[in-house]
């Protein structure tokens, strides 16, 4: 598939896409449950086309979970067959086998064009069914050496949130499901909705899937904690505006050096790579929100001129704001078709 058909393929062809997550005897109850959150709630704000949803079970009979849960799903199998997307939890283990049936059910149903997401180990799922041979695919820092040692048909991209792949994405850790299942709903239903879901979770509306796995230890003091938070809610406010090291350093009461080396242990980034990658998103809501044109996007994101959004953007998701826009405008057309 092309670079740029891969970063706008979205769900939402038919109305109402059907969400299924699979079930399996020691079930990973965490990554189970985000998507439960992300794409089970009922959720009447969102109107008539939001997703449906269902879990089918692997195993036969009642499953174990971990935590000492047990529960019986209501589908099997063969609900992958009418599936838009199947969301793969956490295996239960990289070195259980995978049952040959779900291999199958998960290969014919990527041939006739659903959408397969992993989240945490559950990419060796993905793996054993071929699905992921000659594609990129990630998963968490403590499993990517024996995904590319097990699989080497696969490009393993180390130490990323996840990797969208078009139809098929992978995440890294369980949280990083969060992140992943989130960017789904952006690329479905918009900025707007992805963000409406982040409130109710009470978690950052985005993080980038290229941020890095590990950051080397978190803003531990409270008092640099809330400076900045208040920076970033500041730098959200004002990204129009050009900012330094210097002036940000002076608005958190910190010495130029000491300010990159904790803002590197809050974000995992730098200051310039993370308002770059604000300025970015904030320029996709206005491709998606607004008509303004590609020069006041530019303007009112703080990249300056047109072709600096043009560089950044294509060099950021493979495509021009001009093809994004229509793209995105294209599948909410799409979407309404009844």
């Amino acid at each position: 598939m092309p670079e740029n058909s891969k970063m706008m393929t979205n769900l939402r062809q038919t109305s109402r896409p059907l969400v299924v997550v699979l079930a399996y005897d020691g079930l990973c109850t965490f990554e189970f449950g985000v998507a439960v959150e992300v794409f089970g709630l009922p959720r009447p704000e969102m109107g008539d086309e939001w997703y449906r949803f269902g879990i089918a079970a692997v195993d036969e009979g009642e499953l174990r979970a971990t935590g000492g849960i047990r529960m019986v799903a209501d589908g099997d199998l063969t609900l992958l067959d009418q599936a838009s997307l199947i969301v793969v939890p956490g295996w239960r283990g990289v070195e259980e086998a995978v049952p040959p049936a779900l291999c199958e059910a998960l290969r014919s149903a990527h041939r006739r064009g659903c959408h397969l997401l992993s989240i945490c180990s559950g990419v060796f799922v993905l793996a054993a069914a071929g699905v992921l041979d000659g594609r990129k695919a990630t998963t968490h820092w403590r499993y990517t050496q024996t995904l590319k040692t097990r699989f080497p048909a696969i490009k393993v991209i180390e130490d990323v949130l996840y990797q969208d792949e078009g139809t098929i994405l992978t995440s890294a850790g369980s949280a990083a499901g969060i992140d992943l299942c989130l960017h789904v709903v952006r690329r479905d239903y918009g900025t707007e909705a992805a963000n409406c879901v982040a409130r109710r979770l009470v978690i950052p509306p985005h993080r980038d899937g290229g941020q890095t796995q590990q950051i080397s230890r978190p803003v531990a003091v409270l008092r640099e904690s809330q400076r900045f938070g208040q920076l970033f809610d500041f730098l959200h406010q004002q990204l129009a505006v050009n900012h330094t090291v210097s002036s940000l350093a002076r608005r958190v009461g910190m010495s130029e050096r000491t300010f990159l080396r904790r803002f590197a242990s809050a974000t995992g980034t730098t200051p310039a790579r993370w308002l770059l990658t604000e300025r970015l998103l904030r320029a996709k809501e206005y491709l998606e929100t607004s008509r303004l044109s590609i020069d006041s996007i530019a303007e009112q994101t703080g990249l300056g001129h047109s072709a600096t959004l043009r560089h950044h953007f294509r060099q950021q998701y493979n495509m021009s704001p001009a093809q994004y826009r229509k793209q995105f405008i294209s599948g909410h057309r799409l979407a309404e078709i009844p």
